[in-house]
């Protein structure tokens, strides 16, 4: 909006261009009524398809409101001939009509009418305008330049194609592409319609299907069941998809029975244009809305040779897309699923019967084979249950979602406890898939079962649907617990136990958590269980590590040895593997860290399940993020995006491309907050950060919690926001030492603590900064964490900077200078050296700060740590000669702080005259920034304004 608005003031027209249903109109809308409150003239037409035949009848519409009066003061010829066209008086003349009286008489009219003010001229829907209009309109396009006449249109344009009626706007008309809204406003857009909150896996999946379409999602709302539940659910072509509840449980393939349900297939436009398309089209369509990945070579095969024609026919009409390799895909989603929902079930079984004998592929070729053959048949499921097993190692969700869930229907009933088993499995699978409201209620129908064993399992799918929300799962854990005892069962206690100690662990309860683990961990070998076993010792040796343990280390080398002893040697052994790159990680010994990952994921690849495949490559952005490896480390944090979205089965969007995903994951968002720190944008990061420690506050997750609020405060920090980094890191302070965490080299954040502490001035902030400096030292030497204790050393000379104490902060900065460089970590060390150079620049060592401060940048931009460029280069410029001095205090008997280098750099420009707009644009920073910084300048400093300032005393 905002940008149609500034285009109409410097273009001479706007055209919104965009597929279908968008929300053209609906802006035109909202354009032409602030355009009326401005006291803008609007002349409007929105011309239909029915009406195109009719002569003239866009400019009808278009000066309906102009007065016969106006008509009257025209010339002579070009009136009659206007008034001819509009129907208003005199006999039509084929040659009026025909000639350029009547585009003269036009523009004649608009040029006087722009002569008493802004006119806008709204046209919606150029494609529809009658062939006569179109020529008046693309006439006076050309002739309105030096006028106040602009002219605003629309024109439905499908993803990768350019408008055709552009030649109908004015020479330099700027073209807007109205974006698809984001799946947070599309679920807003939904409940407001809706009128009631709906089920979220029927929000992501008119989501998914809609692609940020309002129009689209509007008319699959409409065809909801009144339960909510989408019947048809469809994959990105549009036909059948599983993992809702109506399919677990067993329902056709169509969906629920439409007269059970009182639900109408998908209507408006893209019903009414496939009732006007020939039977052959209908067809062709069919075969691309039933297959998964269609492509000319399979639906040829499947329907014959004509299906490539009527195809090539419908991309003409803007209908789908061929693609160079011959994939064939809807402009539209929700037209494949009205395509889909149109055809009646006997059109559907035999497009499925067809392509069934047409696919190569065992996956689809089982999934058609069942959607042609509704009755149960036992070799029908079991080969579903292989397919789906096949997708599910392929990490495709849901399609492994769906092929089970089709299993089950497929089951005969005369087999009860096999059907049990598929249900399970199919509900596990719809968690893997983000159908967390289906699997949820497959569990819930679960817990009637009269077997102890069936309902603690069914316990344990409603545990995985709870993702971080454990905490508020107690109940379910206890009574699962009971049931496990009442069964006998002791290896099913153990896998209660264990998500008890990930229970106690997301709550930041260690000590609890431990314990859990470790009787998990008995109870498994007891049982004879050596896979239960496994996971409950990999906990246990985590949690051991988190508490600063030395057990930790034989406690994982115990896991791996039980799985070697049990011939566990497949993805089994994933958790225990990735723990072993964690204690790497922590350890600092980064290339051993990324070489388990990376040997992980090719030794697993194709087995490992996509919350699996999202675990290990966070763990190697971590790895990444440590060594500087910025570009790496953003690659792997977006495949972390793009993978969660992908279960959640929605398509990421949004400007930063990342969409609203990560309300659902503090994980995800911690990560790709933490890769965009360093190689990204700060704000972007910070916003992230912030996003993803709403979620786990919401959900109880203290420990994802703790590490969102670790790269919250480091964002803060490196934006010369002390004060906001404090907040954030001293919570996340309180719940590390709530948790029991001791180990420093786990996060390796306290020194940003340190430094934001100092930089906040003040005796108190000091005293906490040191106080917080001896304990985590000293854990850091306990534990052999060397490069913690370069980050401390240099958070360490900061704090005795702040107190005139050269020597000494010298002294620390030399030596992790040297630690962290031995170390391997270079943005850490970038950090010591932009320091250092600050410090020797203030001790007149120029040579010495030189070099130093060069090294720093070249570190920043070798690695492409981009986000921490300019905070480098602020901190390395900050202080200065001349006036400048008084930006630097040297610290009195009190204790009072020495300002930050930022703080020096933008006292000195505001000592020199500076403005504060003229000081954001010297240091990278916005307006409000300045603003804050001088308060603190002049609280250190003791000066109430800049004259002051500049009168401020020197070292």
């Amino acid at each position: 909006m905002n940008r149609a608005v500034e285009a109409m003031r410097e273009a001479p027209g706007v055209l919104l261009l965009g597929p279908p249903r968008i929300g053209r109109s609906r802006l035109l809308e909202q354009l032409v009524a602030h355009g009326r409150a401005i006291g803008v003239r609007v002349l409007r037409c929105s011309p239909v398809a029915a009406e195109q035949a009719l002569p003239f009848m866009g400019l009808i519409d278009l000066l309906e409101d102009v007065d016969d009066e106006v008509l009257d003061r025209l010339p002579a010829g070009q009136g009659d001939a206007l008034r001819a066209a509009l129907l208003r008086g005199g006999q039509p003349d084929a040659g009026q009509l025909g000639d350029a009286r009547v585009p003269l008489a036009v523009l004649t009219l608009l040029r006087r009418l722009a002569d008493q003010g802004p006119v806008w001229l709204v046209v919606d829907d150029l494609h529809w305008v009658d062939e006569p209009t179109a020529r008046v309109l693309g006439f006076v396009a050309r002739r309105i330049g030096g006028t106040l006449l602009r002219l605003m249109a629309s024109e439905p344009v499908a993803a990768g194609r350019g408008p055709a009626f552009a030649p109908l706007c004015p020479p330099g008309t700027a073209r807007l592409t109205v974006p698809p809204l984001t799946p947070a406003e599309l679920a807003v857009l939904l409940a407001e319609h809706a009128g009631q909150s709906l089920p979220s896996a029927t929000v992501r999946e008119i989501t998914r299907v809609a692609r940020g379409n309002p129009g689209d999602a509007l008319e699959l709302l409409s065809a909801l069941p009144p339960d909510g539940a989408p019947f048809n659910a469809p994959p990105t072509n549009g036909g059948p998809s599983g993992g809702l509840s109506g399919w677990v449980h067993g329902d056709p393939p169509g969906g629920p029975n439409r007269a059970a349900t009182g639900a109408e297939p998908p209507g408006g436009h893209h019903a009414e244009l496939l009732r006007t398309l020939p039977e052959p089209a209908r067809e062709a369509l069919l075969l691309v809305s039933a297959a998964a990945r269609p492509d000319l070579t399979l639906l040829a095969t499947a329907g014959g040779p004509s299906v490539t024609v009527e195809l090539e026919t419908a991309e003409r009409l803007g209908m789908l897309r061929i693609a160079p390799d011959g994939q064939v895909a809807f402009d539209s989603p929700a037209l494949g699923r009205a395509v889909y929902a149109e055809a009646g079930g006997r059109s559907r079984r035999a497009a499925h019967t067809r392509l069934a004998a047409a696919e190569t592929e065992p996956v689809e070729r089982a999934r058609h084979r069942a959607l042609a053959n509704p009755a149960r048949d036992e070799e029908v499921a079991r080969s579903l249950m292989t397919a789906a097993a096949t997708a599910r190692r392929r990490s495709a969700p849901g399609t492994a979602a769906e092929l089970a869930a089709l299993a089950v229907a497929r089951t005969p009933v005369e087999q009860p406890e096999l059907r049990t088993e598929r249900r399970l499995t199919a509900a596990d699978y719809a968690v893997d898939a983000g159908h967390r409201d289906a699997a949820r209620a497959e569990a819930q129908a679960l817990l009637e079962e009269p077997d102890p064993e069936v309902r603690v399992r069914a316990r344990l799918v409603l545990l995985r649907c709870a993702g971080q929300s454990l905490e508020h799962e107690g109940g379910l854990i206890q009574d699962g617990l009971a049931e496990a005892a009442a069964a006998g069962s002791p290896g099913l206690e153990a896998r209660l136990r264990c998500w008890q100690a990930n229970r106690d662990l997301l709550a930041g309860r260690l000590d609890q958590a431990e314990a859990a683990a470790g009787r998990a961990a008995d109870l498994a070998a007891a049982a004879n269980r050596p896979e239960t076993q496994l996971e409950a010792l990999t906990t246990l040796a985590y949690l051991r590590r988190l508490g600063g343990d030395p057990r930790a280390e034989s406690t994982l080398a115990l896991a791996l040895e039980t799985a070697r002893a049990n011939g566990i040697d497949d993805v089994r052994l994933r958790e225990a593997l990735m723990t072993e790159a964690v204690f790497h990680l922590h350890a600092n010994r980064l290339a051993a860290a990324e070489s388990s990952l990376l040997e992980l994921l090719r030794r697993f690849t194709g087995q490992l399940g996509m919350e699996e495949l999202i675990d290990v490559t966070i763990q190697l952005a971590g790895v990444r993020i440590r060594a500087a490896d910025c570009a790496g480390a953003l690659r792997a944090a977006r495949q972390v995006a793009a993978l969660h979205a992908r279960r959640l089965g929605v398509e990421q969007s949004g400007e930063d491309g990342y969409g609203a995903a990560f309300e659902e994951a503090g994980p995800v968002a911690y990560v790709t907050a933490a890769a965009e720190s360093v190689g990204g944008s700060l704000e972007l990061a910070r916003r992230l950060a912030q996003r993803g420690a709403r979620t786990a506050e919401r959900e109880g997750d203290r420990f994802w919690l703790l590490w969102n609020l670790t790269v919250l405060g480091r964002v803060h920090l490196m934006g010369d926001e002390p004060e906001a980094a404090v907040r954030a890191l001293r919570k996340a302070l309180e719940i590390e030492r709530a948790m029991g965490i001791v180990d420093p080299g786990v996060g390796r954040w306290h020194a940003d603590l340190v430094e934001a502490l100092v930089c906040q001035g003040g005796r108190a902030a000091l005293d906490e900064a040191r106080a917080l400096l001896d304990q985590v030292t000293e854990a850091a030497r306990r534990l052999d964490r060397e490069a913690v204790l370069g980050c401390l050393e240099r958070a360490e000379a900061l704090w005795h900077l702040a107190r005139g104490e050269h020597a000494e902060a010298a002294a620390l900065l030399e030596r992790a200078v040297a630690r962290l460089r031995s170390e391997g970590v270079p943005l850490e060390l970038a950090r010591a050296l932009a320091a250092q150079a600050q410090l020797e620049r203030r001790r007149r060592r120029q040579g010495a700060a030189r070099s130093a401060a060069d090294e720093a940048l070249r570190i920043c931009q070798d690695t492409g740590a981009a986000a921490w460029l300019g905070p480098i280069k602020r901190r390395i410029q900050g202080g200065g000669g001349g006036r400048a001095g008084a930006a630097r205090q040297s610290a009195d008997a009190s204790g009072a702080v020495l300002l930050t280098p930022s703080e020096q750099r933008i006292a000195a420009l505001a000592a020199d005259g500076a403005t504060n707009r003229e000081i954001a644009a010297a240091c990278f920073i916005s307006v409000k920034t300045v603003e804050a910084s001088l308060s603190r300048v002049y609280r250190k400093l003791g000066v109430r304004s800049r004259t002051e300032l500049a009168k401020a005393p020197t070292d």
